[in-house]
C-alpha cells in the first residue's frame, strides 16, 4: 500500500488482497464488522456495500472506473458509509446479500453492489455500474445522488422496501417433508439433466456455461451403478469438448471459470483453485472407467497446473489467478502468429498454429475445436505449450495467494484420488503436504477450523463448506494411503459439524455455526451453483463415516441428513447433483472390505479404487488406534504372516483369504450367506 494513502480508507491493515487492491482509493472504505455499522448509525447514512473477488475482471473495472475517481468518492464519503467486502472470504455475507440481489432483480454477479440501511436492511441492488449513465444505462453517481436526496428529503420508502427485503430473506424455511431416498429421483435428476444438455457442444445450457463438475460426477456414477450408456455420452461429449475449447489453458493446463460462449472457445479467464480441483477429480472418474488416454491427459495436466502454478510454501494452494493482465482481460493467454513464431521459431510456429487455429492476423486463444486429432496435439506439441508457457510468464499474471480451506480441501480430494486412479506417488505426496498444511495453520488445538490463511495470519471462524469439504477430503486421503490419522481426523471433524451447525428441528446443515456472526439470516443451501453445497458434501461424508467406523450415531445422522437432502431436492433434483452423490452411494454401497495384515499392502489403494471397496487397513502398528476410531474392527486379529482380507457385500460376508487373486475370484463370485 502506498505510504500516502487516505487516511480515511481503513481497508490498509486488512489480509485480503482484494481489500488490499483498494487500501489507495480516496473512497472511504471499511471492511465488514461493528465500527461500519456504528458509524452508518451515529452518522445516519445509509451504507453502500462493494462485494467482489481479487481476479474478479469487472470487479477491477469497477475499481479503475469508479472507486479510484474522486468524484465518486466524494459522493460516497459525503452521504454514505462505504463497506468493502471479499466475498472468499465472507461467502456468508455474500450469500445473504446475492439472495438479495436476486429478489430485487432477478439476477447477480460480480461486483455485487448494495445499498441497505444501518442496520444492514438491502433497499437496492445492481452488480457493475459505469460511474455515470450512458447508452440508456444509469450510472453510479446518478444513483447515489438519487439515494441521498430520498434519504434525507422522504427515506420511508427506502425503509419500507428494505424491511420487506428483510423480511422475505428472513421468512422461515418452507416447510419440507423428509423424503425416503429412492432411485425415481436419482432418475428424476438424470432426465432433466438430458433435457438441459447441449447435444452439440456438451454442457447444460447456453452462454455464458458453466462446467457443473458435480453434475458431470452425477452422470459418471450413473454410468458406472446404472449401466447408463445416455450418462456416460453427456458427461464424456462435455469432459471432451471443454478440454479442447479455450476453456482449457492449451498451453499451460488448467481451467478457466467458464465459458462465455456456448462452445467453450472464450472463456472468462480467471482460474480457480476449487473449480481445477473438482474438475481434475471428474477427468480422473471419466479416465477410470472408460481408460481414454485425453482424460488422464486433462486430469494430469490440471493438477500439474495447480501444483506449478498456485502452491505455496509449505504445501497450502492459493485460490485463483486473475482474469486480466497489464489491464486487460485475457491478454496474457491470447497469442499472436508473430509471437508465437518469435518463441518457436518459424517452422514450429507455423506447425502449432495449424493445430491451435491461431490465424496470421489478430490476436487469439489457442483452442482445438477444429483440429480432429486433438487427442494427438499434446503428445505431438508438449515442448511448443512448455516453451510458450515459459515465454508469457514474463507478462505476468497476479495470484491471490490467501489459502481457503474449503478450495484446498478440494484439492487435496483430487489428489489423493489420483494417485488412486493413476498410482503415481507425486500427487499423494502433494495431498499430504497440504492436509498438514491445513491442519497447522487452519486448525485450533481444539480442532476449530478457521475459514482463511494468509501472511501468518488465519482468521474467519469456518464455515460448513469448510468442515464438510475437509471431512470428505480427509476421507479420500485416507482411501490413499490408509493412515489412521486422517479417519481420526475426519470423525472428529463431522462431530463438531453435527455440533456447530446442525438444526435438529428442521433438519440440513446451517451455513454458519452456533455462535458465528448474526446476519439478517442463518442461511441453509442446499441447492448447488458452480459448485457443491456444504450440506451435499456433508452427506457424502456422513455416509462414508457410516460405513467405515460402523458407528450408530454416524448412520443415524447420514439417514436424517439423506431424508432432508431428498426433501429439498424433489423439486429440481438436478440442482442438487452432488447430494445425489450421496443419495446413489447409501442406495447401492460399496463392498467392505477389511484388509488385517502386518503392513499395508502396496496394491491397496489401486485395487479398492478398481473394485470400489469401501476398505480399512488394520496393521500391528495402528491395530490400537483403529478400533478407538472404528471400534467394530477391534476382534479382527492381524495374522502373524501375510494377510487376511475380509470382503462384505451385499449383506453377506466371504470367509477370509490371503491375496489379491483371491480377492478378485471372491469379488467375481455370488455372495455366499451371511457368517
Amino acid at each position: 500500500m502506498n505510504a500516502t494513502a487516505n487516511a480515511e480508507n481503513r481497508l490498509g491493515r486488512e489480509k485480503s488482497p482484494y481489500l488490499l487492491q483498494h487500501a489507495d482509493d480516496p473512497v472511504h472504505w471499511y471492511p465488514w464488522g461493528e465500527e461500519a455499522f456504528f458509524s452508518a448509525a451515529r452518522e445516519d447514512k445509509p451504507i453502500f456495500l462493494s462485494i467482489g473477488y481479487s481476479t474478479c475482471h469487472w470487479c477491477h473495472v469497477m475499481g479503475r472506473e469508479s472507486f479510484q475517481d474522486p468524484a465518486v468518492a466524494e459522493v460516497l464519503n459525503r452521504a454514505f458509509v462505504s463497506v468493502k467486502v471479499d466475498r472468499e472470504e465472507r461467502p456468508d455475507v455474500d450469500a445473504v446479500y446475492m439472495d438479495a440481489c436476486q429478489a430485487l432483480t432477478g439476477s447477480g454477479g460480480w461486483p455485487l453492489t448494495i445499498l441497505m440501511t444501518p442496520d444492514q436492511k438491502p433497499f437496492w441492488a445492481g452488480t457493475y455500474l459505469p460511474p455515470r449513465g450512458r447508452e440508456g444505462r444509469g450510472g453510479l453517481v446518478e444513483l447515489l445522488e438519487e439515494v441521498e436526496r430520498l434519504w434525507r428529503g422522504g427515506r420511508s420508502g427506502l425503509l419500507d422496501l428494505g424491511q420487506r427485503v428483510a423480511d422475505h430473506l428472513t421468512r422461515e424455511e418452507p416447510a419440507r417433508a423428509s423424503r425416503r431416498p429412492s432411485r425415481a429421483l436419482l432418475d428424476a435428476a438424470a432426465r432433466q439433466l438430458e433435457e438441459e444438455f447441449d447435444p452439440e457442444h456438451g454442457g447444460f445450457g447456453g452462454a455464458p456455461k458453466f462446467p457443473a463438475p458435480q453434475k458431470l460426477l452425477f452422470l459418471l456414477d450413473r454410468a458406472r451403478r446404472e449401466g447408463d450408456a445416455g450418462a456416460l455420452a453427456m458427461a464424456g461429449h462435455t469432459l471432451t469438448q471443454m478440454a479442447r475449447g479455450g476453456i482449457f489453458d492449451q498451453v499451460g493446463g488448467g481451467f478457466c471459470r467458464y465459458s462465455t460462449d456456448r462452445g467453450w472457445r472464450m472463456p472468462h479467464f480467471e482460474k480457480m483453485l476449487n473449480d481445477n480441483a473438482l474438475l481434475a477429480y471428474a477427468y480422473l472418474e471419466a479416465y477410470a472407467q472408460t481408460g481414454k488416454p485425453y482424460y488422464r491427459e486433462t486430469a494430469c495436466r490440471t493438477l500439474d497446473y495447480v501444483l506449478e502454478e498456485l502452491r505455496l510454501p509449505g504445501g497450502g494452494f492459493a485460490c485463483a489467478q486473475d482474469a486480466d493482465s497489464g489491464g486487460e482481460e485475457g491478454r496474457y493467454y491470447l497469442w499472436t502468429k508473430e509471437e508465437i513464431c518469435a518463441v518457436l521459431g518459424d517452422q514450429d510456429g507455423e506447425r502449432f498454429c495449424t493445430w491451435y487455429a491461431i490465424p496470421s492476423q489478430g490476436r487469439w486463444l489457442p483452442h482445438l475445436l477444429y483440429e480432429p486429432q486433438y487427442d494427438q496435439a499434446w503428445r505431438r506439441l508438449s515442448g511448443q505449450c512448455r516453451a510458450l508457457a515459459q515465454a508469457r510468464r514474463d507478462r505476468g499474471l497476479h495470484r491471490d495467494d490467501k489459502v481457503l480451506t474449503s478450495a484446498n480441501a478440494l484439492m487435496i480430494a483430487a489428489l489423493a484420488r489420483a494417485f488412486r486412479v493413476l498410482g503415481e506417488e507425486r500427487y499423494l505426496r502433494a495431498a499430504e503436504s497440504a492436509r498438514i498444511f491445513l491442519k497447522t495453520r487452519l486448525m485450533d488445538p481444539d480442532g476449530r477450523l478457521y475459514l482463511r490463511w494468509r501472511d501468518g495470519e488465519a482468521a474467519v471462524p469456518g464455515q460448513l463448506e469448510d468442515y464438510a469439504f475437509t471431512c470428505w477430503a480427509l476421507l479420500e486421503l485416507y482411501e490413499a494411503d490408509f493412515s489412521v490419522h486422517c479417519l481420526k481426523s475426519a470423525v472428529k471433524l463431522a462431530d463438531a459439524m453435527a455440533e456447530r451447525f446442525w438444526d435438529e428441528a428442521r433438519g440440513g446443515f446451517y451455513r454458519v455455526g452456533t455462535g458465528g456472526e448474526v446476519l439478517l439470516v442463518r442461511q441453509k443451501e442446499v441447492y448447488e451453483g458452480a459448485h457443491p453445497s456444504g450440506n451435499a458434501v456433508a452427506a457424502l461424508a456422513l455416509v462414508r463415516l457410516a460405513k467405515l467406523t460402523a458407528e450408530e450415531r454416524f448412520r443415524t445422522l447420514a439417514d436424517r441428513q439423506l431424508a432432508y437432502l431428498s426433501g429439498a431436492a424433489a423439486e429440481y433434483p438436478a440442482g442438487c447433483c452432488f447430494g445425489l452423490l450421496a443419495v446413489a452411494e447409501d442406495l447401492s454401497p460399496r463392498p467392505d472390505l477389511l484388509c488385517a495384515a502386518r503392513e499395508v499392502p502396496a496394491w491397496l489403494a489401486g485395487a479398492c479404487e478398481e473394485y470400489r471397496l469401501s476398505a480399512l487397513a488394520k496393521t500391528e502398528e495402528n491395530a490400537r488406534s483403529l478400533a478407538a476410531w472404528a471400534p467394530f474392527t477391534q476382534p479382527y486379529p492381524v495374522p502373524p504372516e501375510g494377510m487376511a482380507l475380509h470382503l462384505c457385500r451385499d449383506g453377506a460376508c466371504f470367509p477370509p483369504v490371503g491375496s489379491l487373486e483371491e480377492l478378485r475370484r471372491e469379488l467375481l463370485s455370488t455372495p455366499v450367506e451371511t457368517r
